[in-house]
């Protein structure tokens, strides 16, 4: 599924239209971001918690030469799926 599918299904579930589906949608994502951003975390009970995991750094190697290389610490969005979510899906 994609954005233009997603906010397809959304306008249809909510009974809104596309226009107002797709502004929902893009207000999430902006407001997740800015959270993220702000190193704070968005759980949503009964889906999942979305965070930011760092990552340190650490010593890698280029595959096409072997030659090692050092990979600069970083920050990277975390999404783990609640247990309702889980246990929706098995």
């Amino acid at each position: 599924m994609n954005k233009t599918e997603l906010v397809e299904a959304i306008a249809k579930q909510a009974g809104l239209s596309k226009k107002d589906s797709e502004a929902a949608l893009k207000a999430f994502i902006e407001t997740v971001q800015k959270t993220l951003k702000k190193g704070d975390k968005v759980q949503l009970v009964g889906f999942g918690t979305f965070e930011v995991a760092k990552r340190s750094a650490r010593e890698g190697r280029n595959p096409q030469t072997g030659a090692t290389m050092k990979i600069k610490a970083s920050k990277a969005p975390k999404f783990k799926a609640g247990k309702a979510f889980k246990d929706l899906l098995n």
